[in-house]
């Protein structure tokens, strides 16, 4: 089963019709896109915010849909930290169509597999909080700014002092068994090669601020789990800094599609061989 992962396009019309030429010649069975999606916060296009999915992404996927007939991928799909919430409905509405299942907070069966969305972010300077939770206390580093504070596009329905990405993820897999996993996530696991910021000699308060930026409830979730696969963005200089897309923590493979500059960064694999994924750069 050919896969293709794609991660923070931010509405950058040049990456997505790279992604879909791709599609097009490659022809993957599956494609996962990984959050922040929209153009909100990065330089505008001829679309704006409002009519980005309704005007742009669904009529360009019916498009490819309709080119390719039954070499049409599947298609997972979560939202992200910059993505606003109260574009969910639109995004819901695409897969009423047909063109991708929106799938965070939702477990799908993929053939033996079974795939997993999350889109939630521990705690960030940002002030948008749409997709952020706790980690796995409410704790928050320095320089982040608290869940409960903020801005959001949409009244959450939940207890947000109290909701955290440690319990999400008990609720999300309760006792199912993970060996044929794969997770969408948006943020990526603590420590690893797939969350260095570039924070480095950077304080607040006079306090050294942390440069590795995941999720430690999503870092433990891996090492305890060992669920076959997690796919990861948010941290978008990471592979730079690090040398490296991809790290490898006991059974797991985790990738990160984020990449810093302009292009377009595609991930590869094949879930029968995940020893030989490749990144390729467009």
């Amino acid at each position: 089963m050919n896969c293709y992962f794609v991660s923070d396009l931010h509405g950058q019309l040049e990456r997505y019709h790279k992604l879909l030429d791709e599609i097009k010649s490659g022809k993957p069975d599956v494609l996962f896109i990984g959050g922040d999606i929209f153009p909100n916060f990065y330089p505008k296009n001829e679309y704006s915010l409002n009519d980005f999915v309704l005007d742009f992404l669904i009529p360009e996927f019916q498009q490819l849909k309709f080119i390719l007939k039954e070499q049409y991928p599947t298609i997972f799909l979560i939202l992200g930290n910059d993505d606003p919430k109260s574009e969910e409905i639109k995004i819901i509405e695409g897969e009423k169509k047909g063109l991708w299942n929106y799938i965070h907070n939702k477990k799908v069966a993929l053939g033996n597999y079974a795939v997993y969305g999350y889109a939630n972010i521990p705690p960030s300077p940002f002030i948008f909080k749409d997709w952020e939770r706790y980690d796995v206390s409410r704790y928050v580093d320095p320089g982040c700014i608290h869940p409960t504070e903020g801005k959001r596009s949409v009244k959450e329905n939940i207890d947000i002092e109290y909701a955290t990405i440690k319990d999400d993820l008990i609720s999300l897999t309760g006792n199912d068994s993970l060996e044929k996993a794969i997770f969408l996530f948006h943020s990526p696991p603590y420590q690893t090669n797939l969350d260095r910021a570039a924070l480095d000699g950077q304080t607040f308060d006079h306090v050294p601020l942390d440069i590795h930026v995941g999720s430690i409830a999503i870092q433990r979730f891996i090492e305890e789990k060992q669920p076959l696969l997690t796919l990861h963005g948010h941290i978008h200089e990471s592979s730079r800094i690090m040398g490296g897309w991809r790290q490898k923590s006991g059974k797991t493979w985790m990738f990160t599609a984020a990449y810093e500059f302009p292009k377009l960064a595609v991930v590869k694999f094949n879930l029968d061989n995940l020893d030989n994924a490749e990144r390729i750069i467009l």
